[in-house]
């Protein structure tokens, strides 16, 4: 929950963004002066001094786009939806696609006056899909008020994508894909004939794009792409990265005084577990950090092959004999779910991708958002381990599996599952992180860590 000291931070901090640059306007609230449209039929008009578009049945998303582009700004303004919701969006820093399939690719503010709420989200239109869903601040659900006017800002500076509605922030994302582009206001489009005839409404557009001034820092969880690498906003927040990107340092063979001289190999700033058959730490063999960790959030990316196992372990001791073949610990299964036999085995789905293997299954993903596991393509694992005993299992930004080490239901799922015949297990008080062999081409790359301890 974000607390009022920080509400009251972020207004004193617009205050100091309106001293440090002067703010000029996007529209002039007569015609659409400075503005194309550059997709989809949707009719943008004036009305009483504010750009209003109109759903339309049988067109694509509409977008009326400045004339100019836009690097480096802060812009503010006020929307709202009226003769029924309807999705939404604000496109910035949006190019025109080159590949004739999509007019209009970038990143977007979302508008979202439904049940599911994550207006102020980070879409990236015709490209990668979420970037920040709402699911990394749940508290910003509400915020959002239809059938009246909500205000908007949005900080693109540098690398740093922040965005707020209504005076509360709501997504962090650290991006470099496009440094500079369009903004545009979108009408989406409709899958009902009924409804047709929806409004959104714009009003206040203004930019400031020099001496700018970021608002201070908050506690929001931070997305960031950037490879091997912490942004100084990441930083701030404690992350540092368990993997330099080129070398094994930090790093060792599980059970072993070295990192293993085969089966593992690092390239172009990916550490690859290579393909032998499958096998279970027959190759190369499991590989764990140096350090060992009690209450922590670690995020990394992976890559899987087609057919591929492999896995995420922490609160790995090394204690236990695992008879040859993967070191024990609790896991954050990694699998190609569609091709690997693993993922009908278990009980209820709880050894697919992303699960709490063999113990707790991952809850549904939404699906058509491009949030759902892609096979051949970057995903991204969030795992939290907080000082409480309580767990998270995140993937590509929604939270799948949620759980608490050493609680009666923990203890019963030991006791069915694999585990049952290894004393205490999972409740060490720390241990370290394992990525796991499993003999299967699995690429690595971004492991970051902070302490919440």
């Amino acid at each position: 929950m974000i607390t009022r000291l920080v509400a009251i931070v972020i207004v004193l901090g617009s205050a100091l963004s309106l001293r440090a640059g002067p703010w000029e306007p996007l529209f002039n609230g007569r015609d659409l002066s400075g503005w194309r449209q550059i997709q989809g039929n949707a009719p943008y008009a004036i009305v009483d001094g504010a750009i209003v578009g109109t759903t339309v049945a049988d067109s694509p998303n509409s977008f009326l786009a400045t004339e100019q582009n836009y690097g480096d700004f802060i812009l503010e303004l006020e929307v709202m939806q009226d003769v029924g919701p309807t999705n939404s969006g604000i496109q910035f820093r949006s190019v025109q696609g080159t590949d004739g399939k999509k007019a209009v690719q970038g990143y977007q503010f979302e508008l979202d006056p439904s049940e599911r709420g994550w207006t102020g989200g980070i879409y990236d239109e015709a490209r990668r899909g979420w970037l920040y869903p709402g699911t990394l601040n749940p508290s910003a659900r509400t915020l959002y008020q239809y059938g009246r006017w909500n205000r908007v800002r949005i900080e693109a500076i540098g690398n740093s994508l922040r965005t707020w509605v209504n005076g509360w922030p709501v997504a962090h994302v650290i991006d470099d894909l496009t440094p500079r582009g369009f903004i545009a206001l979108q009408v989406h489009s409709i899958g009902k004939p009924e409804q047709a005839g929806r409004r959104i409404w714009w009003r206040n557009l203004r930019i400031q794009t020099r001496d700018l001034t970021p608002s201070p820092l908050d506690d929001l969880p931070i997305r960031s792409t950037l490879v091997n690498a912490i942004a100084p906003a990441e930083a701030a927040q404690g992350w540092k990265l368990l993997w330099d990107g080129r070398s094994t340092k930090g790093w060792r063979g599980a059970h072993k005084p070295v990192f293993p001289e085969g089966g593992w190999k690092i390239e172009q700033g990916e550490l690859i577990v290579l393909e032998s058959g499958g096998g279970e730490s027959k190759n190369g063999g499991d590989i764990v950090t140096d350090e060992q960790y009690a209450a922590f959030e670690l995020q990394l990316e992976f890559k899987l092959t087609p057919g591929a196992n492999s896995g995420i372990k922490y609160f790995v001791t090394e204690n236990f004999d695992a008879g040859g073949g993967s070191a024990i610990g609790l896991e954050y299964q990694l699998l190609d779910d569609e091709r690997h036999p693993d993922a009908k085995l278990g009980a209820a789905g709880n050894r697919t991708l992303a699960s709490l293997y063999d113990l707790i299954p991952r809850t549904p993903l939404p699906g058509g958002l491009n949030i759902a596991p892609r096979i051949g393509e970057w995903q991204h694992a969030r795992l939290v381990v907080r000082p409480d005993g309580r767990v998270e299992h995140w993937l590509n930004g929604v939270k799948v599996v949620d759980y608490e080490r050493g609680s009666p239901l923990y203890a019963a799922l030991v006791a069915r599952s694999k585990y049952e015949k290894f004393a205490n297990f999972g409740l060490a008080p720390r241990g370290h992180i394992l990525l796991q062999d499993h003999g299967n081409e699995v690429h690595f790359r971004s492991i970051k860590l902070r302490s919440l301890e």
